[in-house]
């Protein structure tokens, strides 16, 4: 087996030079640098680990920064859309956005905790982005929950679809906006709304611009939380972007 040249690389900066002022050093036997490699690996199979997961950390901290970074550059767009949906205190001193799929099983799973972490903080204002991404149908249910907006009833929505199970095709939307009172002749034709399909590509493009590929994700403060984390992970967050 022929060793990567990162490793007979590593090698030859480990190993001592041996050189003269007067004569040049010989050219490196590249045979013998594999087998000293081989077998310092082979006693010390650790190594490969310890250099993965530093690999791992070093790029996990890339991404951070490259979030916080994306946060900070498209703070205006996450917090103060005018077509983004808020719940919550309107007027908040923390915003949690939060990214999610309404055929999502880890967004409804972590729908319960975000209505428990906001009931417990009166100072807490969500603004809700769609990220439909899982099945053609979760479009659908994105523009039925952002039409339900335009008659003042996003979060009675938002929950239902939230709390539904199986497919959202559109007669679903439809039938579960009827159990809310919702105008339905209204509500497809606001569905089909060319703003709508525009607000939509939005929050998908500005979850790319944020490295955000699965859902449910949440960004508090400069932070970027993916999955479905406790209320105290939550929490935790909200109290560090109070700190500032």
């Amino acid at each position: 087996m022929r060793l990567p040249r990162s490793l007979i690389a590593l090698a030859l900066v480990a190993l001592p030079a041996v050189a003269s002022a007067q004569t040049s050093p010989p050219p490196p036997d590249r045979e013998a640098i594999e087998k000293i490699v081989r077998e310092y690996l082979m006693k010390n199979p650790e190594v490969i680990i310890e250099a993965v997961q530093e690999l791992e950390k070093r790029q996990a901290s890339a991404r951070d920064q490259a979030s916080q970074q994306a946060i900070s550059q498209r703070k205006a767009e996450l917090i103060s859309d005018p077509g983004t949906p808020v719940g919550g205190n309107p007027d908040g001193d923390v915003t949690i956005v939060e990214f999610f799929d309404y055929h999502c099983g880890y967004c409804k799973r972590a729908h319960p905790t975000m209505q428990s972490v906001v009931k417990a903080d009166s100072k807490i204002r969500i603004a809700y982005k769609q990220m439909p991404i899982l099945t053609p149908n979760s479009r659908v249910a994105a523009a039925g929950a952002l039409a339900a907006a335009r008659q003042g009833k996003y979060m009675e929505m938002h929950n239902a679809l939230m709390e539904a199970r199986g497919e959202l095709t559109k007669d679903r939307v439809i039938q579960i906006a009827a159990g809310i009172k919702l105008d339905t002749a209204k509500l497809e034709k606001d569905m089909a709304a060319p703003e709508i399909a525009q607000q939509i590509d939005r929050s998908l493009e500005l979850a790319k611009a944020l490295g955000i590929d699965g859902t449910p994700a949440f960004v508090i403060g400069n932070k970027l939380i993916p999955g479905a984390v406790d209320a105290s992970t939550i929490r935790a967050a909200v109290a560090d972007a109070r700190k500032g």
